[in-house]
């Protein structure tokens, strides 16, 4: 009897364990999601460069102006360019939009100008209720760079 008990207490398991491999699993898994967004953080983009078509528009377009220091300007149709703020320029786009819902909205940054500035008037023509928005530019040059 001794022997049969014997044999029973040797007798090996054949099991893995398979918990601590979960645990590097896991931990492996938060170091991936951890880092992935890093890597695209600092991308540099070359954007690229094409002749595209002017609009051609029945109506004249609204155009917000922002130059390179941040002050925003108004051209509504074929008004003259007129200096505004933020409030009275949300108000102004706002009741002409109201008007005319198929009107165009332009917005022209100064290209040594803040991108916070374009930013902003694209911000406030959202709040004024602008389905419209399009950016404005030079047409290319024969310079990759788009400077004289």
């Amino acid at each position: 009897m001794r022997s049969s008990a014997r044999h029973k207490r040797l007798k090996l398991k054949s099991e893995i364990n398979v918990v601590p491999y979960i645990d590097v699993m896991l931990v492996l898994l938060i170091i991936f999601m951890v880092t992935a967004p890093m890597l695209n953080a600092n991308v540099d983009v070359n954007l690229p460069q094409a002749n595209a078509k002017s609009l051609q528009d029945k109506k004249e377009p609204v155009i917000v102006s922002v130059d390179s220091q941040g002050q925003m300007y108004l051209t509504l149709g074929t008004e003259k360019k007129e200096p505004i703020d933020a409030n009275t320029l949300k108000v102004k786009i706002g009741a002409f939009v109201q008007q005319n819902p198929d009107v165009s909205v332009l917005v022209a940054g100064d290209r040594d100008g803040k991108y916070e500035g374009v930013y902003q008037a694209l911000a406030l023509l959202q709040q004024a209720g602008v389905a419209k928005v399009g950016l404005m530019s030079a047409p290319e040059t024969g310079n990759p760079n788009g400077r004289p």
